[in-house]
């Protein structure tokens, strides 16, 4: 009873989180979920309630696009993604970890401190952003942050950063869904009363957090972002340490 609450709790807060940062949903269940049942079905699990999630959450920002990125930067990322996700059983381990952790607490600061100001993706530098964010996150296994991170690189506002962020991990999502059901289906059926569980509190969290954003200012927005992206660098680190 405890891990369910304890479950649903982080679902709820990974959707609002999500909602104002564009990222959260997989970095907060993956851990609690993965203690009971190990990583690699806890990603397929989760897979299911954070389409659900960012599902719902697109739906709500769909008039807030930036198309542009999106074709350039999305579709690179969702390569990447995919790429680096195919790669991720040949190339994990705790030094990888570390470098993605090195990757978001740069971003963070960087965001924090106002030096990502000076970054500016444009044409082909926004497929390389794209495509290595991606490639990095695949790898890993938590592709929303680093996403974010290199996202805090274009020129884009609130609502525009959180519905080009959320458009791009629903085609993430679309690509990696059927491969996880196909391999992990039978695990994930298991697990339903969890999936459900999660899903509700993914979707509530989602709709919370979507009203939260329209309070925080323009000004306000990027430095949090940014301190949530060096939040979960240092959480990262820790879980290098932990591999080692």
């Amino acid at each position: 009873m405890f891990f369910e609450l304890l479950l649903i709790l982080s679902a709820v807060f990974g959707g609002a989180v999500a909602s104002v940062a564009g990222f959260g949903i997989g970095s907060l269940l993956t851990p609690v979920l993965a203690s009971r049942v190990g990583t690699k079905l806890a990603v397929a699990a989760i897979s299911i309630p954070h389409a659900a999630g960012t599902a719902v959450r697109l739906w709500k920002m769909r008039a807030h696009i930036d198309r542009g990125v999106l074709w350039s930067f999305g579709l690179a990322s969702a390569a990447g993604g995919l790429t680096g996700a195919l790669l991720h059983s040949l190339a994990g381990g705790p030094i990888l970890t570390a470098l993605f952790a090195a990757l978001l607490l740069f971003a963070g600061f960087a965001g924090v401190t106002g030096l990502a100001k000076r970054f500016r993706f444009r044409g082909v530098a926004a497929w390389i952003a794209g495509g290595l964010s991606g490639l990095f996150g695949g790898l890993v296994g938590n592709q929303g942050g680093i996403r974010s991170a290199a996202l805090l690189g274009f020129d884009i506002a609130r609502d525009a950063f959180v519905g080009t962020a959320t458009a791009i991990a629903l085609l993430i999502d679309a690509a990696r869904l059927p491969v996880y059901l196909a391999t992990e289906g039978g695990a994930i059926a298991g697990l339903w009363r969890q999936v459900l569980l999660m899903i509700a509190g993914v979707v509530f969290g989602t709709l919370v957090g979507r009203r939260l954003l329209a309070r925080i200012p323009e000004s306000v927005f990027r430095p949090l972002v940014s301190g949530l992206i060096l939040a979960l660098g240092v959480y990262m680190v820790f879980l290098a340490w932990k591999q080692w």
